[in-house]
Order: structure tokens, then sequence, then C-alpha cells
């Protein structure tokens, strides 16, 4: 999930905790030199040998091995054949230098949107590919069809409304939009209630001329029942949201600082759910007026050559001369808490 939104009035999204021995993102006890490298990849290849391409979750889960050993081993190694799934898009992350970065991070993208299998059978790897691909572009079309069947449940009062209902506009962002949307468990923060996967980023934008107060009175109806749509095991989605006005985003969109970065790359990013169409339309027209994208565009560009860079030092870098620092561009921040 992109940074929170200054205005947001919802917690931050958490992200999945392994309680199993041997954490994702651990850095291994002892240096992991090129025997020992070499020996991870060969344990690997046995394995996908036997069973078939597997993800890189699913390597771990078999292996055992700390992420980033695990990472090098499949991806250094010419026996090993990977294909990665889906698409990168830019992340801002007040946490590193310029802020900007690729989502997903290089950890999730082998776990959650990598198969690996022997490099001399491609049919079977690509038939795997295939099939992550699918589960992947099924799991966002539901999440998708989930955050409009819920928005629309919450807002059906405004929305048959006649004095409301072309004052404001329900729109989604985040990873469902760019079809990257993954199912994988994990504790919300604040409850410890397990999830499913993604969570849905919500902006509702109000216009100018609406009715005093409707910003309020839509910030308490979405509150009232995220948490029941947290709770019921007929959903078990976290909701993450932000009401504002139309004026806070124009004022936004002259990137003053890196919050308002991240509302307005959230709000460029974002697919309408329901509500007036000619406001989303409005919110995009500040955005493009003010030069944003051009922006965004320009830091896309930035992200990219510096994860080339990035992948390309790591996947050579000694495990014994690992720092923190560097594994900050392996994940992120809010990974943290999951790969540990």
């Amino acid at each position: 999930m992109t940074p929170p939104d200054p205005d947001r009035t919802a917690g931050s999204r958490p992200e999945q905790a392994v309680s199993r021995p041997g954490h994702i993102g651990d850095r291994p006890d002892h240096a992991t030199g090129g025997s020992e490298r070499t020996e991870l990849a060969d344990r690997a290849l046995s394995t996908v040998s036997f069973r078939g391409p597997l993800t890189g979750s699913q390597l771990h889960e078999a292996l055992g091995a700390g992420g980033f050993p695990l990472w090098q081993a499949c991806l250094g190694d010419p026996r090993l054949a990977h294909r990665v799934i889906g698409k990168r898009y830019v992340r801002l992350d007040i946490k590193l230098d310029g802020y900007v970065r690729l989502s997903p991070s290089i950890l999730r993208e082998f776990l959650t949107y990598t198969v690996v299998g022997p490099a001399d059978e491609p049919d079977a790897l690509d038939a795997a590919a295939a099939e992550l691909a699918d589960h992947i572009e099924q799991v966002s079309r539901r999440k998708l069809y989930t955050a409009r069947r819920i928005m629309d449940d919450i807002t059906r009062p405004f929305l048959t409304d006649p004095l409301l209902a072309g004052h404001f506009c329900v729109a989604i962002a985040g990873d469902i939009v760019y079809g990257m949307a993954h199912d994988v468990l994990r504790p919300e923060r604040s409850t410890g209630i397990l999830v499913q996967g993604s969570d849905l980023d919500i902006v509702v934008l109000v216009g100018d001329d609406a009715p005093d107060g409707l910003v309020t009175t839509l910030d308490e109806a979405i509150y009232a029942r995220k948490y029941f749509y947290l709770r019921n095991p007929g959903f078990r989605e976290e909701l993450d949201y932000i009401v504002k006005p139309l004026a806070t985003l124009r004022a936004q969109s002259g990137l003053a600082d890196f919050h308002d970065m991240v509302a307005c790359k959230v709000w460029r990013e974002s697919r309408l759910l329901c509500g007036d169409e000619g406001l989303f339309r409005a919110g995009k027209q500040v955005l493009a007026a003010a030069g944003v994208g051009d922006r965004l565009d320009t830091l896309a560009r930035e992200a990219a050559e510096a994860r080339a860079a990035q992948q390309q030092r790591l996947l050579t870098l000694p495990v014994d001369e690992l720092r923190d620092g560097d594994l900050g561009l392996f994940y992120t921040a809010e990974e943290s808490e999951e790969f540990h």
C-alpha cells in the first residue's frame, strides 16, 4: 500500500505476520558464500524437479531457507529459470532517499509473483506462470467486485438522495487497480484478525458545492461499517479509506511535500467505483492541469533505473556483507513485520 495520506481517517495497512520458524527476511547466522549458495540452489532444483515449478513462497516453505539467500540462489543459478507475473508500479516511501520505489518489492515479487523451475523445462514453467497469472487476475477481479459491493452498500443512502448524489464519488486505488491483488492471509494490525490479502484502498472525493457536513457524514458512515467488513467471516476485508473535499486535492496538486505526492499518486491511479462520474473526472483534471502526471512519470523512470541497479548489486552481494540498508532495498519497512 502507499504510505498513508496525511488526512486519512482510517488506520494504516498492516502486513502478514509469519509465525513459522525461519522468518523469510532473516539474515542468516553465518556467511552464505558460493558453496552454500550452490548447495541451496541444488536443493531448490531437486525440489522443483520433483514437484514441478513453484512460487518463491512455496519454495521457502519447502526448504525453510531465508528469503535473501533463496532469492539469490534461484535467480543466480543457470540451472534454474523463473517467470515474473504482473507489473511493477511506483510507490512512495518516506524512508527512502528520493521517496520513490517500485512495487512489489524485490522479496514480495519473488515470493508471490514469481515461479521457479528447472531451466530445461520451459513449457512446464510457462504453464505454471500462466496459472499464477490467472489466479492473480481472479483475485483482483474479486477484490474489485467486493469493493464495489461494500461501498455501494455503505453509500446507498447518499446515492439515492437527490440532494447528495451529485456531490461525491468513490474511487479505489492500490494493488487492485493494477491487477496485482493477492489473497495471502495476514493479521490486521489493531485487532489481529486475519484478513484476505490486499486491503481495499478507498478514496471518497466531495465536490466544492457539496452541502455542509457531507465530508463528516460520509466519513462516519464508512467508519461505522469498517469493522463489520473486517470481522464478518463472509468478507474479512480491511477497508482503508479517506474522505476529502476536491479543494484539498486541488491544494495537494502543488506537490508541496511528500504527503501531497502520495495523495496525488493515489488519485491518479484510482478507478471509479460509484458516485458522480463528472466529479471523478474533475479530480483527474485537477492533477493533469498541475502537471502531476509528468512528475510521477519521471519518478517512475527513476525508480525503474534504481531497481535494476539495486537488484543487480544484491544478486552478487555476499550475505555476510548484507547491511540493514541493503535489506531496506530488498523489502519495505511495512513488509518487515511480515517477513520477520
